[in-house]
C-alpha cells in the first residue's frame, strides 16, 4: 500500500473500542498498536525508553509525555506500522503528544482520529456488567471524568484540524463497525 493507514481510535471506557479495533485490523490489515502493549514491550525488551517508563511506573507515577512520544516514535518506525499502516489506541492523551504524534508522522500523514461515542450512562452499565474489582460505581464515575477532563481537549484538538471523525458506538457491534468502515472509507477517498 502506497499510503498506509493512519488511524487514532479513542473512545470511553466501556464503549467497544478494543472489539472494533480488532475488526479494524482484520479489514483494513493494519497494526494495532496499543500504548499499553507498547509499554509492557519495551521494559520487556529492556529499551533505553523502556527501562526510563519502567522506572516512572515502579515509582508509581504516569509516563510524561517525553518518554511516552519517544516509545510511539520507536513503535511506529517498526515495519508493521510503517509499511501497512496502524490505528494507535491510547495515544495521544494530551495535546503536546497529539502535537508530537504529527510531527513524527508529517502535517497530513494522519487520515483520521475517531472517537467512537457511547453516552456515559450506557458505558456506565456496560463496565458493571463486566464485574471487575475495580467497576465500582465510585471508580467508574472518577475514570469517566478524567476522561472527560484529559481526553476531551485532545478530540478538540484533533476537531480544530478537521481530523476528528465521531461515530455512534450506541448499537450492535456490526451496525458500529459498518458505520466506522464507511467513515474511514470515506476519508481515504
Amino acid at each position: 500500500m502506497s499510503n498506509p493507514i493512519r488511524l487514532v481510535i479513542f473512545g470511553r471506557q466501556g464503549a467497544g473500542k478494543g472489539t472494533q479495533c480488532a475488526r479494524l485490523i482484520e479489514r483494513y490489515g493494519v497494526a494495532h498498536i496499543s500504548t499499553g502493549d507498547m509499554l509492557r514491550s519495551a521494559v520487556a525488551d529492556g529499551t533505553e525508553l523502556g527501562l526510563k517508563a519502567k522506572a516512572i511506573m515502579d515509582a508509581g507515577d504516569l509516563v510524561g509525555d517525553d518518554v511516552m512520544v519517544g516509545i510511539v516514535r520507536e513503535r511506529l518506525a517498526q515495519a508493521d506500522a510503517a509499511e501497512k499502516g496502524f490505528v494507535l489506541d491510547g495515544f495521544p492523551r494530551t495535546t503536546a503528544q497529539a502535537e508530537a504524534l504529527v510531527m513524527i508522522l508529517g502535517a497530513d500523514s494522519l487520515h483520521a482520529a475517531i472517537d467512537v461515542d457511547v453516552p456515559v450512562d450506557e458505558v456506565t452499565q456496560r463496565m458493571k456488567a463486566r464485574g471487575r474489582d475495580d467497576d465500582t460505581d465510585e471508580g467508574i464515575a472518577r475514570r469517566l471524568e478524567l476522561y472527560e477532563q484529559e481526553t476531551r481537549p485532545v478530540l478538540d484538538w484533533f476537531e480544530a484540524r478537521d481530523l476528528l471523525v465521531t461515530i455512534d458506538g450506541f448499537d450492535a457491534e456490526d451496525v458500529v463497525a459498518e458505520r466506522l468502515a464507511a467513515a474511514i472509507d470515506q476519508r481515504l477517498a
